[in-house]
């Protein structure tokens, strides 16, 4: 049981009087951080905030109560606690700190700077903040994510606990703290390698040097927008001058990567090799319909469907196609079965069956 002596108690009712005020600190803390880092765009893994337990102040005050004259001394009566995937963006949390509060720099404390071996967990940036309007300081807690779950680590198996704990498990206990500072410099590290390649590979898709630019998520999301499909849209929309409504395009990645596309200059010339057969494709589909409004996908569609036929996919082919852009159903395999017959009477069709029978 805590025993306080009368200073610690006097400490103890202050407290308690200034709770609800604690209370409402806490929120409007954790209410401004919260907006702060959505309008600057940084995503975080959580933000926290509390107000301390009177056990645990109880507990503190026992402790240290000789060094607060009162409660207005006690920094961490609130606590807020920001937690990052990286390390970098710590330091950009930093900067939103920096403008929505006051901070108390002769109280805040950089624990990353100490460099001590065991220290992993424990390498958050303190912040003591005050609102710009002023009232009790508060705690700001700043780490990423793997520092936060060493810490819980530490907490939970009892390391920074009352009993000695024995130098080969400090020793293991330290060998893991600085793998897992190895591995959050090296996650920032790969991010920022990322980025630099989504930046060169939408510089080199800009200047055309399609060749050069390997087919993933990003480099096609980026080919998209220069609108490669836009030209063959319009014409087969000018055959009912029917509407264009846009529609993602990034499910036909995977469509692509089963032809065994492998760069953009694949993907632009499987357009200029296909674009008139599609054309004509999609006008002996559309010339039986009174279709006045088409989706933006309507051009990559047929170049698809001409792709298949070429290829001598058949049926089955047309059918797999439909699967992988609808979702497997029965009507998948009527709509191929359809297509073809449609298709078969036209130019580039008619050359296919001269060349199979060669």
């Amino acid at each position: 049981m805590v025993k306080l002596d009368p200073h610690g108690e006097e400490l103890l009712r202050q407290f308690r009087e200034l709770r609800p005020t604690l209370e409402q600190l806490a929120k409007d803390a954790y209410n401004l951080m919260h907006d702060a880092l959505r309008k600057q765009g940084i995503y975080v893994t959580a933000i926290e905030h509390r107000v301390k337990t009177e056990k645990s102040l109880a507990g503190k005050l026992e402790l240290k109560g000789a060094k607060y004259k009162s409660i207005d001394d006690v920094t961490d009566l609130v606590g807020l606690r920001v937690i990052t995937f990286y390390t970098d963006d710590v330091d950009k949390v930093a900067v939103i700190a920096k403008n929505i509060f006051d901070i108390d720099w002769n109280e805040s404390v950089d624990k990353r700077k100490l460099h001590q071996l065991d220290s992993f967990g424990y390498n958050s940036l303190h912040y003591i903040c005050r609102l710009k309007e002023g009232g009790p300081r508060f705690e700001l807690q700043m780490r990423t994510a793997l520092q936060h779950v060493w810490s819980t680590i530490e907490h939970d198996t009892g390391y920074k606990g009352e009993v000695k704990i024995p130098r080969e498990y400090m020793r293991q206990f330290n060998r893991l703290a600085g793998m897992m500072e190895l591995i959050d410099d090296e996650f920032s590290r790969l991010r920022l390698t990322l980025a630099d390649y989504r930046r060169q590979t939408l510089a080199l898709v800009k200047d055309g040097r399609l060749d050069d630019v390997l087919l993933s998520p990003d480099s096609f999301r980026g080919y998209l927008d220069l609108q490669p499909f836009d030209r063959l849209n319009k014409r087969i929309a000018s055959v009912n001058q029917a509407e264009i409504y846009p529609v993602s395009l990034m499910s036909y990645l995977r469509v692509f990567e089963s032809f065994g596309l492998v760069t953009l200059g694949d993907v632009q010339r499987f357009i200029d090799d296909n674009s008139d057969d599609a054309y004509q494709l999609a006008l002996s589909w559309l010339a039986i319909t009174d279709l006045d409004i088409l989706s933006s996908s309507t051009a990559l569609q047929y170049l698809c469907l001409v792709h298949v036929l070429k290829q001598d996919g058949g049926q089955k082919g047309l059918k797999d196609f439909y699967n992988t852009i609808n979702g497997e159903n029965d009507s998948n395999d009527m709509l191929a079965s359809m297509m073809l017959k449609q298709a078969e009477t036209l130019p580039f069709m008619q050359k296919q069956k001269t060349k199979t029978n060669k």
